[in-house]
């Protein structure tokens, strides 16, 4: 009797058993899965935003409610840097973990560039796609606008931009084509909007930049749209704030703070969309959101470009205005919301930490990022940087820093000082030179780097005289004529 029950009991389990696998085969009934090591990623990267700019960080009079609601439900950094402060080499070490002089990108590369960034480094998207992600970038691309370097041959699936900077065309300041053809702008093209790897129109006005941001949005929100059953990777790099800008119809003028705050609120307005996108897929609480900047703001321009929440100089300087920018980190459930952290980090640290997060595999070429994932999980305590290199020019070691310490090496620098002018509406001033000479700051209580004080810590530019020839012994130094041991080489362009 008891074997029978036992045999009975066996063959309902069984069938119950085998019932549900042919419903969950025939009715495509899915397994709950929990997917903690794949979150979707978003990085929203703003073009020439200075530190001061958004709300948060000190900025209006304009308002930028959905850029400050991103920092009130995540974490807001203090101390964050950008790798160098222009356009290309910044790109370049967000996208890789490196420094740009270890992977040969100097400067803002044009249509008539020679280098471009190597295939052989592998990008974010790249380590991401390896690890089933869907990839995509809307935006400003700025490393190579030849087929062989644009973004479907660095690991996105799917690209809608420019190749570079806005800028890069034949019209004037005033939005009127260039007569003067003694002028290097007018040997540039009509600007290219790329999709894939295929020019579909050229932005030749004004007008046309007016629909940039816009544009950018709407794809970007598309791309979350088709993508929100599987883990993406979503790079957005918008084209402002960078010069000429240029506001919508359904911006322009609503600002009353001119023609900049108008940008910034549209640009605002772009990340609520983006956000908007995520939640009403029911994804936020699996998606990690990061802003932040390529540089601080080309201050030459005036009344239409940023504020770096006063600090030193701006983009084009080692001085902390042009490298230190705005960074935010939202993770709904696992980043404490509210959370403010004056860590030291930089955009390289980046890759290394989504490497983590998402549990992809590291490059396999050395990098210079840091993995700072325990901080932003909860972990207040952790550091994970407190060296950072001010490399600018090609490969000039401008400046080293070393925890609340900064070493100013002698060079010679554009200034926007005296006897530099600075323009508005549009039109650019004149940099000044500068004559660096040595010096020290203490950036905790001297942000602004107004107080040499190498006579009193003797001891401190000794510390980091030694860190910084560690640094050019490995990726060199064009003030010293030291070549690095580490550097690799950029990808000719042919």
């Amino acid at each position: 009797m008891i074997k029978s029950i036992k045999l009975t009991l066996g063959i309902v389990l069984t069938g119950s058993i085998g019932l549900l696998a042919f419903s969950a085969k025939h009715l495509h009934i899915k397994p709950k899965t929990e997917t903690p090591s794949s979150p979707n990623v978003v990085i929203i990267f703003m073009d020439d935003m200075g530190y001061g700019d958004p709300v948060c960080y000190g900025g209006g009079p304009y308002k930028t409610p959905n850029i400050d609601a991103l920092a009130n439900q995540g974490m807001r950094l203090t101390n964050f840097y950008a790798a160098q402060a222009v356009c290309s080499a910044s790109r370049s070490a967000l996208l890789t973990g490196c420094y740009p002089t270890r992977i040969g990108i100097s400067g803002a590369l044009d249509h008539n560039s020679k280098i471009a960034l190597n295939p052989n480094e592998e990008t974010i998207a790249e380590l991401l796609k390896a690890r089933g992600y869907a990839t995509g970038m809307v935006g400003k691309w700025h490393l190579g606008n030849h087929v062989p370097f644009l973004p479907l041959q660095h690991g996105f699936d799917e690209y809608l931009g420019l190749p570079y900077s806005n800028d890069m065309w034949p019209v004037y300041y005033d939005g009127t084509p260039y007569t003067d053809t003694t002028n290097y702008r007018s040997t540039y093209p009509p600007l290219p909007l790329i999709e894939g790897n295929n020019t579909i129109r050229t932005l030749k006005t004004l007008e046309d930049q007016s629909t940039l941001t816009k544009l950018y949005t709407e794809r970007a929100v598309a791309f979350i749209n088709k993508n929100k059953r599987k883990p993406f990777f979503l790079y957005l790099a918008h084209s402002m704030v960078h010069v000429p800008i240029a506001a919508s119809n359904a911006f322009k003028g609503k600002s009353g703070a001119g023609l900049f705050g108008d940008v910034m609120e549209e640009v605002d307005w772009s990340v609520g969309e983006v956000v908007k996108a995520i939640q009403a897929n029911h994804i936020q609480d699996n998606t990690i959101v990061i802003f932040t900047s390529d540089n601080g703001p080309w201050l030459i321009f005036g009344n239409h470009a940023g504020n770096t929440g006063g600090l030193r100089e701006g983009k084009g300087t080692a001085w902390d205005g042009g490298l230190k920018v705005p960074a935010i980190i939202s993770w709904p459930g696992k980043i404490k919301a509210g959370t403010v952290s004056s860590r030291l980090l930089t955009t390289m640290d980046i890759l290394p930490t989504l490497v983590d997060l998402c549990q992809a595999k590291m490059p396999a070429n050395k990098i210079d990022g840091l993995d700072f994932s325990k901080l932003i999980l909860g972990d207040e305590n952790y550091i994970a940087r407190d060296e950072f290199a001010y490399y600018y020019d090609r490969n000039n070691l401008k400046a080293i820093r070393k925890g609340q310490w900064k070493l100013v090496f002698p060079a010679t620098s554009q200034t926007y000082g005296p006897p530099a002018t600075i323009g508005r509406d549009g039109f650019p001033g004149k940099y000044g030179t500068d004559t660096v000479k040595l010096a020290l700051y203490n950036l905790y209580r001297d942000p602004g780097e107004d107080r040499d004080l190498k006579e009193q810590y003797p001891e401190v530019v000794q510390q980091l005289s030694a860190i910084a020839d560690k640094y050019r012994q490995a990726l060199g130094d064009g003030l010293t004529k030291t070549v690095g041991t580490e550097v690799r080489p950029a990808a000719v362009v042919q």
